[in-house]
């Protein structure tokens, strides 16, 4: 966050033009809204007097105002518009509600018992009016399925798209998603570290502070990686619907990788998710080790598809093993040749041409129609 002072002669223009707008007289309320602000990621600039919040007033996300502030620009009739708060320390009194309702405020919050409410705000007049990304969800229809493996070349396929892509480890026993990018020893935060319970978290703020593995070419997008640690605990369910709500705001694709059985975490993984991805090897034990799983999606009424992965020892064709689910099928792919060996040399899945590729890319048009059709995410 960068408080400027908003005198310049010159009016905001591009960029500049996200900045909040705060202005207070009282030193206590005015360092509480710059750090809600620097909290946020959201860039305010500070305003002096009524004549110099009148040239960021209708251009500005957000505009937060103390009590005098309120008044003063009430006084000098600067137009209503949306967006204006009216913030105090403890509990407003009467005038100070006459001062919000004629400066056209839309809320008056108390401090610091409404500062979560601030940082929401805050936040989501740093990130704009964006799409709605995409958040997947990837579970193997049994062990050892690639499901790990395909949702870290579903987040390189959305990277080499241009999109910015988050992708997020919820398996405690996995052994770290961040082996499968080469990022083991990556700067940046895993779960135990990131201190999030819940509420609402900048997604800038999330990226600038997880390894971002270099999986694309010049000029695409950035992958960021929030990785389970070589322990057994894994996030708590708040922190997981934190997480993917902050790449979903950012118009992000979001993709998570999901334990087989059903910890709390993983069960707010998927009711948070879009779509569902079962990875199932066309094997009959496979679909009868993913059976289970197909049934309990349904029950949960999650959405759902699968992706099929070959060989078929038994010949059993994709449309089969879909079927035998009662899932759509998006994919079905043939073997990577040498995977297992790429990927012990520390090669990130999905980056050559081949099968795991093409079948990745498929899929996230797949997606993209899917929520299309629901209305979700427009393609």
């Amino acid at each position: 966050m960068i408080a400027t002072n908003g005198s310049s002669a010159a009016g905001p223009t591009g960029e500049s033009a996200r900045r909040g707008l705060v202005m207070a007289s009282d030193p206590e309320l005015l360092d509480t809204l710059l750090r809600l602000a620097a909290a946020a990621g959201c860039e305010v600039a500070r305003a002096v007097d009524p004549a110099d919040a009148r040239r960021r007033w209708l251009d500005a996300p957000l505009v937060v105002l103390d009590d005098t502030a309120a008044r003063a620009c009430a006084e000098a009739a600067l137009p209503r518009r949306a967006g204006v708060v009216v913030a105090v320390c403890g509990d407003p009194p009467p005038e100070t509600w006459r001062h919000a309702v004629a400066v056209g405020a839309e809320h008056v919050v108390s401090v610091p018992q409404a500062e979560g409410w601030l940082v929401a705000a805050l936040t989501e007049a740093a990130e704009g009016s964006r799409r709605s990304g995409a958040v997947i969800a990837v579970i193997g229809g049994r062990g050892g399925a690639g499901a790990s493996v395909f949702a870290t070349a579903l987040a390189v396929a959305a990277v080499r798209t241009g999109e910015h892509a988050l992708l997020v480890d919820c398996d405690p026993l996995g052994g770290g998603l961040d082996i499968l990018l080469g990022a083991e020893e990556s700067e940046g935060l895993r779960w135990s570290q990131i201190g999030v319970s819940g509420g609402r978290i900048p997604a800038a703020a999330l990226h600038a502070a997880l390894p971002a593995p270099r999986v694309g070419r010049g000029g695409e997008g950035r992958l960021s990686v929030l990785s389970c640690e070589r322990a057994a605990h894994g996030p708590t369910p708040g922190a997981v619907v934190a997480v993917l709500e902050a790449g979903r705001r950012a118009g992000e694709t979001v993709v998570c990788d999901l334990p087989r059985y059903p910890t709390d975490a993983a069960l707010a993984a998927l009711g948070a998710a879009d779509v569902t991805l079962l990875v199932v090897p066309a094997d009959i034990r496979s679909c009868a080790a993913a059976s289970r799983i197909a049934e309990i999606l349904a029950e949960r009424g999650i959405p759902a598809g699968a992706v099929v992965r070959g060989p078929s020892p038994g010949g059993v064709d994709a449309d089969q093993v879909a079927s035998s689910l009662g899932l759509p099928l998006l994919t079905a792919m043939r073997p990577e040749p040498r995977l297992a060996r790429a990927l012990e040399l520390g090669r990130v899945p999905g980056t050559t041409g081949g099968p795991l590729q093409r079948a990745a890319r498929t899929v996230l048009v797949e997606v993209a129609t899917m929520l299309a059709v629901r209305g979700g995410v427009v393609a």
